[in-house]
């Protein structure tokens, strides 16, 4: 056993322990009364091993005589390291000879110090203290190294250990298993010229990195297993002490699932970005021109809604007629390129590039998809002239001449009737008229300097480098000068050089086609002074960078608190505990300041906390949560609640007169709120609402994510109320009457005058539902055939005939209505169809809300009314373990079981073969009764074992 004691504090003074007879004591006793020593004695081995190795022990030093009563202090040396001690040790001999210091300094003793007859002198206590030191020295290697090489040994860990040049010393097993090497084909190897990489990039960074850590840095990189484009390995490089004898490389590989990620996040950003920027417009009609399929954005080109182009009739009224050769359509099947103009709803003319082709889609024959290339048009006019332009500038000789080169081109290129360039002066810290043209030419007086100052818009074009208009002028509040004469104008910058700046009386003189001119023109000005677009480029650049770091760092804090939310909720186990969650995790950081959760009551449809986290400040008890006249002016909870649609406020600073919340909510530092449904299968279990101590808090991703929260939540309040409904033994009773014609018995039982009653239902692995339908006051075949002509129903079997009825079994497509009571904890108790109506029995269990089970039942049967409400105890088994059986069952036993008793297989005086019931579920007879015997076995252990759940059997 290991007694090896933990150092002690070496601030404390040094603990020395004698060993030896007592005359010996007395000779060597005084050298140690030292202030830095502390010593006490022993007389014999046993009582020395005891002090020192026993679990209390804080003996630093032992100091022992050669001859002891029973050995020698040799002996007690070797004693002592058997048993584990590495307290420091001197040999104090009397009369010590050469021999016997020889003997020790072989043994390992750690200091020898001879006793003449005069004692001990003071180097035995300088013997203790440095033997002391050099053993705590000796401890603190052996634990490092210990640490070290448990590091050095996890399996699941990539280590190896490099010299400063990166040549590598040692590998551990996970490392040279990731390389693929034996130890001897890794060692004395520099680092990158292993198996590592397959691309330069990634040696240059393993060779960085190295000398990085050499360096005396800690360094990171990636890389990955040549040949293995999957495999990729983080790695960090530590330098060992503070002259970098060595590098310790750590790695381990980066998680499959960051990649996945990555790619879906590019994958995301690509399909939004395509949809976003999409404006071709796709038509299709059949073969009268008339349309089957109109593109929801054909608003950017023709300015109609798809309701209004669809008024349109055929597609000639707005094309126009004779568009193509319908003889060449059905000969090359494709038309490209076809050029024609159109009006758009404003009374503005388009010039369209049209692709036809002949499809088969849904009815419509010919597919139109139409490219507006009105402005590349206006472009390619504006380019023609720009192309003289520039070759006019190529032989200008001076800065002057390039200035009137360009406002003299500007007022024919732009159709424009004032044009001017301002030079930026250097010298004078000012933008100087550099030529004029057109009406500016004519003012009296000539155009002004300008401080580039960013008060007027040309000044402001010139310091931001970015385009300026009449429009942004007015918006932003800046002074026009000296372009308030003029209705519309355009400033663009020509980088140092100044501004060059068009202008027009008409106030819509420039839309977006001349702005680009302007650009394109003012572009080729820059080309001649040796100018700018490539920085301009890189700024934008820049910028969306920054927005696109901002929102992944945004969608990573979303993903993170929306992590911890469902971990949240898949282990809870009550809807409080599932509210309470949801809000505590949503307020844990600074982003959000309060979130509750609220519910209706049943009364008077006023809201009420069920829970919340944050800092409330006494909100809740400040604002009214009842539904008021104007749902826009009520607390974002309250009309979520009435609406059942997520409720945003952006600001509430925005609306501080216009609702009574908004004063508190400000009061108490909420400037934006989102509040979300809680909704399941369109029953409302409460709102989620939280605030934000900023506005805009809640951006377009943000809403998203939680409005699907919202979803997530209320699925898992749903999903514990039916655990808790299991588990209930008190129910509440409710009673319908019903006149509903979507409902599929009553309208069969109107249209055959018999009396239907459900008398169970399964849902098969296809979607479809299994319903057994006892039928009385009708003949039998008279029900089968009305229900094969339902809609509802997809197929009907009879499975049992009697002289008032049978039995049938109706299989519908959809989630019959007791289902979705039973995804809600509900179940039927009786539903029974007349003509007159149905007749439904629901019980409630105590833990599931009765106005939920209330408003699934409205949502299904508009019309149906609540007649009676009864508390009642729900019965269990024998055993207490409602449901056992059938919970043991699989879904196709218990079709088969289902079939089998319905249709009479289990009657004693039965008309009706195992054959018959296996040609009704379209199995053979063998599987049929292989079915039978696995149901019986089951049923009998349900009967007949007493521990719950004790063997299953198959």
């Amino acid at each position: 056993m290991d007694t090896t004691r933990s150092p002690r504090d070496a601030s404390g003074p040094v603990s020395v322990l004698l060993v030896g007879p007592e005359p010996w004591r007395e000779r060597v006793r005084p050298a140690l009364g030292g202030e830095g020593l502390a010593a006490r004695s022993v007389g014999d081995r046993e009582e020395a091993l005891g002090a020192v190795t026993g679990r209390s022990s804080d003996v630093d030093c032992v100091v022992s005589a050669h001859r002891l009563d029973a050995g020698t202090g040799l002996d007690l040396l070797e004693a002592l390291g058997s048993a584990g001690s590495s307290v420091a040790f001197v040999l104090a001999p009397i009369d010590g000879t050469e021999s016997l210091a020889g003997e020790a300094v072989a043994a390992g003793v750690d200091g020898y110090v001879p006793i003449g007859d005069g004692g001990a002198d003071d180097d035995l206590a300088s013997r203790c203290e440095t033997a002391v030191a050099r053993a705590r020295e000796d401890r603190d290697r052996a634990a490092k190294a210990s640490r070290f090489e448990a590091f050095f040994a996890d399996p699941d860990r990539f280590v190896a250990v490099l010299d400063p040049d990166g040549t590598v010393v040692r590998a551990n097993p996970a490392a040279l298993d990731t390389l693929g090497l034996d130890e001897s084909a890794a060692i004395g190897k520099r680092f990158w010229g292993l198996p590592w990489v397959s691309f330069d990039d990634s040696r240059r960074d393993l060779q960085r990195a190295v000398r990085r850590g050499a360096a005396g840095e800690y360094a990171t990189f990636e890389a990955g297993l040549a040949g293995d484009d999957r495999s990729r390995f983080e790695f960090t490089v530590r330098p060992v002490g503070d002259d970098v004898t060595g590098l310790v490389v750590e790695g381990h590989e980066v998680a499959e699932r960051v990649r996945l990620e990555e790619e879906l996040r590019e994958s995301e950003e690509l399909h939004r970005v395509t949809l976003n920027n999409m404006t071709d417009t796709v038509l299709v009609t059949d073969d009268d021109g008339a349309f089957t399929y109109v593109c929801p954005n054909v608003h950017f080109i023709f300015g109609y809604s798809v309701e209004e182009l669809y008024e349109f009739g055929t597609i000639d009224e707005l094309l126009g007629e004779d568009l193509f050769d319908r003889d060449r359509l059905d000969a090359e099947n494709v038309l490209t390129n076809v050029e024609c103009t159109a009006t758009d709803k404003h009374g503005r003319e388009h010039t369209l590039l049209v692709n036809v082709r002949q499809v088969s889609i849904q009815g419509g024959t010919t597919l139109y998809s139409c490219r507006d290339i009105t402005k590349r048009k206006q472009r390619e006019t504006a380019l023609t002239q720009l192309h003289q332009t520039s070759r006019n500038l190529l032989y200008a000789e001076t800065k002057s001449e390039i200035a009137t080169e360009v406002v003299t081109d500007a007022t024919a290129v732009l159709r424009t009737p004032a044009a001017a360039v301002y030079r930026f002066d250097r010298e004078a810290n000012a933008l100087v008229p550099a030529a004029v043209a057109g009406a500016l030419d004519e003012r009296a007086g000539g155009l002004a300097e300008l401080s580039p100052d960013r008060t007027t818009a040309v000044s402001r074009a010139f310091v931001d480098e970015q385009t300026t208009t009449r429009a942004d002028a007015d918006r932003d509040g800046v002074d026009p000068a000296p372009l308030s004469e003029f209705g519309d104008f355009v400033a663009v910058p020509l980088g140092d050089h100044g501004v060059f700046v068009a202008a027009a009386a008409d106030p819509d003189a420039f839309d977006e086609v001349s702005e680009e001119v302007a650009e394109l023109l003012a572009a080729t000005a820059e080309a001649a002074f040796d100018r700018i677009e490539r920085e301009t480029e890189l700024r934008e650049r820049d910028r969306t960078l920054q927005r696109q770091n901002r929102r992944l760092s945004q969608l990573n804090r979303v993903n993170e608190f929306i992590r911890e939310i469902d971990q949240a909720l898949v282990g809870a186990r009550t809807r409080e505990t599932i509210e309470e969650a949801v809000c505590d995790r949503l307020t844990s950081d600074d982003r959000f300041a309060f979130a509750w959760i609220g519910e209706t009551a049943a009364s008077d449809a006023t809201l009420r906390s069920r829970a919340w986290a944050g800092d409330e400040r006494g909100y809740l008890d400040s604002v009214s949560l009842e539904p008021g006249v104007d749902a826009a002016g009520v607390e974002p909870s309250v009309r979520t609640a009435t609406e059942r649609e997520a409720t945003f406020v952006s600001n509430v600073a925005d609306r501080l007169r216009d609702a009574e919340w908004c004063p508190e909510a400000a009061a108490r530092g909420f400037q934006s709120v989102l509040s979300i449904p809680l909704a399941y299968d369109d029953v409302l279990f409460g709102t989620l609402t939280v605030y934000a101590n900023e506005p805009a808090a809640f951006d377009e991703m943000v809403r998203s994510v939680l409005c699907e929260l919202g979803d997530t939540v209320a699925s898992a309040i749903n999903a514990v109320q039916r655990t808790e409904a299991l588990r209930s033994d008190t129910t509440v009773e409710l009673e319908y009457r019903i006149a509903d014609r979507s409902a599929v018995l009553y309208r069969l039982a109107e249209e055959t005058g018999a009396a239907l009653r459900a008398e169970s239902d399964l849902t098969r692995e296809d979607g479809t539902t299994l319903v057994f339908v006892t039928v009385e006051g009708a003949p039998l075949d008279r029900v089968v055939d009305a229900a094969a002509e339902s809609v509802g129903i997809t197929s009907v079997e009879a499975l049992r005939e009697t002289d008032d009825g049978g039995l049938v079994c109706l299989r519908v497509g959809d989630h019959f209505l007791t289902r979705t009571l039973a995804d809600h904890g509900a179940l039927v108790r009786e539903l029974r169809a007349t003509p007159e109506g149905l007749s439904l029995t629901v019980d409630v269990p105590d833990s599931v809300s009765a106005r939920s089970i209330d408003e699934v039942i409205s949502n299904a049967y508009p019309g149906a009314d609540l007649i009676a409400q009864r508390e009642r105890t729900r019965p269990l088994d024998t055993r207490g373990r409602p449901g056992r059986l059938a919970d043991e069952l699989t879904d196709r036993q218990l079709e088969v079981a289902q079939v089998a008793y319905h249709s009479g297989f289990f009657d004693s005086q039965r008309d009706v073969t195992g054959r018959d019931v296996a040609a009704m579920l379209d199995i053979s007879h063998t599987a049929f009764y292989d079915h039978v015997n696995r149901i019986q076995r089951k049923l009998f252990a349900s009967l007949l074992e007493t521990a719950p759940g004790a063997a299953d059997v198959e």
